[in-house]
Formats: C-alpha cells, structure tokens, sequence
C-alpha cells in the first residue's frame, strides 16, 4: 500500500499551555519564513486569507470534555489542495497530545492524492516539545546509544504503549563513527522526523545490544525497523522487523531513504489515533464580518463559506474511503500473517518441548548409571505438565509459595482460543519460575527481584527469559483510573486490608503483541505471602489494544 500522507502523533514533555505557545510561534516561523513567505499579522481566530488560494482556519475549546487547540493551513492550486492540520489535545490530567497532518485533497475524484513528504514544521516542533513516545524520545535526529544507554534503549522496544517504530543504524566494521553518522545515518534518517524514534548504536554498544537482542540483531552498516511490541526472545517474532543492508544505503542512499521511510509513514495512518484525539469535534470554520458590509454581502459571504466547507467534505470523503479500502486489505493481509506466525511460534515451542524431555531422559540416564554429579535432577517429568488452563488452575494449589487469587473463569476461557495449546505451556513455564523464584525467598536465597533471578537464575532451577517479564506498567497505564483499576486484583485481608492490590508487573505469554495472554503478579509481600497471581486472562486495554 503506497502512503499518502504524512501523521505524526506524540506526547508532549511540557504543560498544555506551554505547549500551545511553541506549536503557535513555530506554525508562525514556518508560514513567515521562505519558502512560504506568507502574511499571518492579522492572523486571528476563524478563517483567514492569507494569500491568494490559501486559508488559515483555527478553533479551540476548553471545558469538561478537555481541552484542545487546532490549526488548519489549505493551499489550493490547479492541482488540489495541500492541507496541514495541527492539533494540541489533553483531557483531565493526561498527557498533552500534538498531532500534525499533511495530506493533498485532488480536485478530481479519480485522481490520486500527492504523497506527502516530511514538512519542516515536523523538525521545528521535535525540537521544542521534548516530545515522547511511550517511554523514548522522540527526537529529529538520530540519537547515539553508548554501551551504558542500551538496556534502557532495549526497554523501549519492549514498551507496550509504543505507538512509533524504532529505527536503529549500526555502523561498518573499520569506517570512523562520526563521518558515518553525520554523512551517511543523518540524511537517511531526516524524513523519518515524526514518524518514528530514532537510534544509532556506538560500536561498542552495538557489541552489547546484539548480544541482548539475539534473535533481533542489527550489524555491519545496515538498518533495523522494530515494530511496537518486541519480543526479545522469539525468535520467530525477529522476522517482523525489517533490514536495511548496508550495500542499499551506500549504493543509492535515495532510494534507500525512500525505502525506509515507506514503511514508518505508512505505520502512522494506520494505527488509531489515541482517543483523546479521535474525540475532537470536526472543526467548523467561521467567517469574519467586516463592519460597514452590507446584509446581502454578508450573505453572500457565508453562502461562499459554506459551498467551501462542502467542497472540503467531498474531497475528504474521497480520501478516507480510499484510506479504508487500503486499510481493510491491510488487516486482512495482517490477519493472515499473524496467524501464521503463531502456527510457527506453536510448532517452535512444542519442538523446544521434545528437546528439554530428551535431555530429561538423559539426565535420568546418566542418573541411573552412577553418573548423577553430570546431570541435573529433573523436577518435573514432561507427562507432568498441564494440557489445559483449568489443569494449571488446579496445579498452583500445589504450589507452596504462589497463590492465585484472580477469577478463575477468566483464565479458563483462554482454554477456548485457537492457540491455547502453546499458551498453556508458556504459563506453565512462567508459573514453574516463580515458584522456584518464592521457593529461594523463603528460604532467604534471593537479594533481588524475579526479573533480575531469571537473567542470573541459579543453576538447576526453572526461569524464563528476562525479556518476557516487565517489571511494572507504564506511567501512561498507571495515571489512567480506568486502565489501573483492571490492573487492580483481590488479595487476601492479610496481605491488604482493602483485599485488593494494583499489580504493574506482568510476565508476556507468546508474542509481544495485544492477542497474547498476560500473567500479572506480585512479590512484594514475597517474604510473608509468597508470589501472588492476580490474574492470567487476555491482554488489559493499554494504548495500542
């Protein structure tokens, strides 16, 4: 699907009026400036004209439903309309929204729309908002990541709330780092302003990140494109994030950045906007009566309004139903991608499941044949584990140190959906971790929290991969009281006295994405109560379910 228009939508680090006051003077530098060079002095609220074929629109609103402030700049030619929209949104305390719109209208319904590139406005206002995406900066250039930045770096494309990809630039082995960053990164990724958050790996981190990142690595010169909702260790989940080789960038660097940005604009018409923005009234513009005009002029005035506000209509009907069909045939394609994926991801878990039995029969082998202090003693037997999720319901009661305390229906009716079957295992997986995990606090043998005990996890014990545990939700998820209270689970008087408790973190069962079930629990009170469960059940609403 070829991209039409340029959308980019990030949270702003300053207040609401702070930002209202830069996206204003950086909207005025832009029209001022050349190659615009247009006159906004007598710039005011309703529509302007200020050149020949060009209006400036703008409207804002503040009450119970929030606040919001909107910009709308239309340039009419022979060839269509260039129209600019950009938005500031925040409702109650949430966080300050900046949406910027760029997207031709064609005169000619069987016409197809310009596609947008990056407009300057995009950089000017990355650099004055301390813009955000989830936890990363959104910065215009790329932003080196040292050795010490890369956990942090890797967070961020495990991020739930991402909205944005992460494009990461590795460099060649023998060429200087600063000539490749300034003349080869830089210029690739200047359209990708806006549109996604930016990184160039140091090659000493690069050496670290790679290591983290086994099945998602990115070397030799070339470029990766991490979607939201990375899955460190899946290895099949590598395959949807993108490669750029190093030969495409060096031999026809144009290209290349077409190539690249392709992608990242395409990513931002199609995921929803967050609904904050999506509940902004549609701007209805009004014209300015000049005193001493006459009531016919007036009217003649509105008459001419209204036939350009219906004319806008119809031109952006034409687009959003070209936008939906592009869409429908996206998510079918997605559709049928994603389940092929976890077919694949199924298949690879069940074969990860014959291998660590035949190691088991190994194990016992050099057991029974004197050999004990060559193996590990096997805890579980593999015709031990669960088939279902009401068999592991039933099976945590036998667990000394973990408590479930969550609805079971929720959790059985997992049981109905089509990829249960890889998903029990992984609960099982993840279940079996943290009771050796509560097992060791309880006897005193642990001085740090699960996910840190998986990474070093004492050998003959059962741990997860790290990378499938978050440690607590996002400052996003914790500051809306809707999303917060799903995250809020019973527990037991003796733990709380209100018999309920917010539980942040949470281990991914499958992939890193809003299908695949979560197991949310909590060790604070690990030492008195053990680990306690308060839910395994589908994926809570964040930003992107």
């Amino acid at each position: 699907m070829e991209t039409r228009r340029y959308r980019m939508v990030v949270a702003s680090g300053l207040d609401y009026v702070k930002t209202g006051a830069q996206v204003d003077d950086q909207l005025r530098r832009w029209l001022r400036e050349p190659p615009k060079g247009y006159d906004i002095d007598a710039f005011a609220d309703g529509r302007n004209e200020i050149a020949d074929g060009v209006t400036l629109d703008h409207d804002s609103a503040t009450g119970a439903s929030g606040s919001y402030g909107r910009w709308r700049l239309r340039e009419t030619s022979s060839a269509g309309t260039w129209q600019t929209t950009t938005l500031i949104r925040q409702v109650g305390d949430g966080p300050t929204w900046v949406h910027l719109d760029v997207e031709h209208l064609p005169h000619d319904p069987e016409a197809r729309p310009v596609p947008a590139k990056t407009p300057r406005l995009a950089k000017s206002l990355l650099g004055v908002l301390d813009a955000r995406d989830g936890h990363a900066d959104v910065t215009a250039d790329p932003r080196v990541v040292e050795t010490e930045d890369v956990d942090d770096v890797i967070d961020e494309l495990c991020d739930g709330n991402r909205r944005l990809p992460v494009v990461v630039a590795s460099t060649p082995y023998g060429v200087d780092f600063d000539s490749w960053l300034e003349q080869t990164v830089d210029p690739l990724f200047r359209p990708l302003a806006g549109l996604a958050v930016l990184y160039v790996l140091a090659p000493e981190a690069e050496v670290r990140f790679n290591r983290a990142m086994e099945y998602h690595r990115v070397f030799g010169g070339g470029v990766r494109t991490y979607l939201p909702g990375v899955d460190p260790a899946w290895a099949a989940d590598g395959q949807r994030h993108r490669v750029m080789s190093r030969r495409l960038i060096t031999e026809d660097p144009r290209r290349a950045s077409r190539i690249l940005v392709q992608f990242p604009q395409s990513l931002a018409t199609r995921v929803p906007l967050p609904a904050e923005l999506d509940s902004v009234p549609v701007m209805r513009t009004r014209v300015k009566n000049e005193t001493g005009t006459s009531e016919l002029d007036r009217l003649r005035d509105e008459n001419h309004a209204l036939s350009a506000i219906l004319d806008e209509a119809g031109h952006e009907q034409r687009v959003r139903a070209d936008e939906i069909r592009d869409l429908k045939r996206a998510l079918e394609e997605a559709g049928v991608n994603e389940t092929q994926l976890f077919v694949d991801y199924d298949e690879q878990y069940k074969d990860l499941h014959k291998a660590r039995a035949q190691v088991r029969l190994l194990q016992q082998r050099l057991i029974t044949l004197g050999a004990a202090e060559a193996a590990y003693t096997p805890d579980d037997s593999p015709s031990a584990e669960p088939t279902s999720f009401a068999e592991i319901l039933d099976r945590i009661a036998e667990m000394e140190h973990v408590r479930f305390t969550g609805v079971r229906k929720i959790t059985l009716e997992l049981d109905d959906q089509a990829y249960g079957s890889s998903w029990v295992r992984m609960t099982w997986d993840a279940l079996l971790a943290l009771r050796d995990f509560a097992d060791a606090a309880a006897k005193g043998q642990v001085n740090c929290d699960f996910k840190q005990w998986c990474a070093d996890a004492p050998e003959g014990v059962h741990a997860i991969p790290p990378r499938k545990i978050v440690r607590d939700e996002s400052k996003t998820v914790k500051a809306k009281a809707d999303w917060r209270k799903e995250r809020t689970f019973p527990v037991p008087a003796e733990v709380d006295a209100r018999r309920k408790l917010f539980m942040g973190a949470h281990v991914r069962i499958g992939g890193g994405n809003t299908i695949a079930p979560r197991l949310h629990y909590s060790e604070a009170t690990c030492a008195d109560h053990g680990i306690l469960v308060g839910y395994i059940g589908p994926h809570l609403t964040n930003t992107l379910t």
